[in-house]
């Protein structure tokens, strides 16, 4: 990519071309008559929408726990938001951001509107498993937010891509979970990175939980202006000028600390009722991810998977491991039963493990859970009575 000529105001490279603000909101800007990316072409719409003014928007959710549906923001919650996130990262006008989520969600529009609320110089690439890839490696930023895969892809690839992340002020990872092993790489990355909680309801993210460095810490602790609470159900509700103050029920089980900092446990949808026992999924994910890494094959301790449930007539639900890649084969998967005993209680540990080449993935990146499963309902259906110990 050619390096552009810039200016001291804050601009948009898009495409390796640059965008001053005025260029941005003309009505007949020459980027009309380009051929441009799905994404390149959302970014642009959004910019002159929000140059001109525009005081409501509206964004599709991801679709990661349902069907996707539109959301309508006002400018002010999204402005809101955006002052929130720079007071708590400490970003400065004039810095550098790196747009490489898509646009057409919340995450990647919330980069474009921090970026003009902010006064930040913004380059927007093409979403990809690794965004850094097209970039030379002298490229500074100071800021970014990317999903766990490709945060994971940059730091496999090259040493020279780690050094790109090193030279940042803040790192936002968001869009799912982080594994175990990516944890673990992390702590190699000098760069403070922020593992964010939120939705589009909420205008991406409330919380923010530090994940390497000495102030590392397991707990989220809410943005300016944001308060939290339970419902009876034990999950979090969410109040604050990015909502207009009016309350947000999640579908989150969390343990909430009277200074509002609070542990995310996992979510409502996800518990598996086996034999009148509940099981939270994402505790055997944890766990299954430990174990994977305990056996030090940097490989399988990378590969994606996650925890479900498939029919069964004696217990309703069984709990089962959707794992992406060939199978590992009955002495791997009997070792992992066994070192899964020392962690979960009998009815948490998984009876079967299931291969798909690629897991099922939404627009934005997250492992689509309902779509895997429905891969391999056919070949469930043929040895379900084989799973059991």
């Amino acid at each position: 990519m050619p390096k552009p000529s810039l200016s001291s105001h804050p601009h948009l490279i898009l495409n390796g071309r640059v965008y001053d603000y005025a260029e941005l909101m003309a009505d007949s800007a020459p980027h009309e008559a380009l051929d441009l990316s799905e994404n390149a072409a959302a970014t642009l719409r959004f910019c002159r929408q929000w140059l001109s003014g525009q005081d409501a928007f509206v964004v599709n959710t991801s679709g990661s726990t349902g069907a996707p549906k539109p959301i309508t923001l006002q400018r002010q919650q999204m402005e809101t938001s955006a002052r929130a996130t720079g007071q708590a990262l400490g970003l400065q006008a004039g810095q550098r951001a790196l747009i490489c989520l898509p646009t057409r969600y919340i995450a990647g529009r919330m980069m474009l509107v921090r970026g003009f609320v902010l006064g930040l110089h913004m380059t927007v690439v093409e979403p990809s498993s690794n965004p850094l890839a097209e970039l030379p490696t002298a490229t500074q930023f100071d800021f970014t937010a990317l999903i766990p895969l490709q945060l994971q892809t940059i730091l496999d690839a090259s040493p020279a891509y780690g050094a790109i992340l090193d030279r940042m002020q803040a790192i936002l990872i968001g869009g799912g979970p982080v594994s175990v092993a990516l944890h673990q790489q992390l702590q190699h990355i000098h760069a403070p990175i922020y593992h964010t909680y939120g939705m589009t309801e909420t205008v991406t993210h409330i919380a923010l939980r530090r994940l390497n460095g000495l102030p590392a810490a397991d707990a989220f602790t809410p943005l300016p202006g944001v308060k939290l609470g339970l419902d009876e159900r034990g999950c979090l509700t969410i109040c604050g000028p990015v909502t207009l103050h009016e309350t947000v029920v999640t579908n989150d089980h969390v343990a909430l600390d009277a200074d509002g900092s609070f542990v995310w446990l996992g979510r409502l949808d996800n518990v598996i009722n086996s034999g009148g026992v509940k099981v939270q999924v994402e505790k055997v994910e944890n766990a299954l991810a430990q174990v994977l890494l305990a056996r030090g094959d940097a490989d399988l301790a990378r590969r994606r998977f996650f925890v479900g449930a498939l029919p069964d007539e004696r217990l309703g639900q069984m709990v089962v491991v959707i794992m992406e890649g060939a199978p590992l084969g009955e002495p791997i998967e009997d070792a992992l039963k066994a070192a899964l005993k020392h962690k979960l209680d009998p009815f948490e540990i998984p009876r079967g493990y299931f291969y798909i080449p690629e897991l099922c993935e939404t627009p934005t990146g997250k492992i689509d859970r309902p779509q895997s499963l429905a891969q391999i309902a056919d070949k469930f259906a043929g040895s379900a009575q084989q799973m059991y110990d």
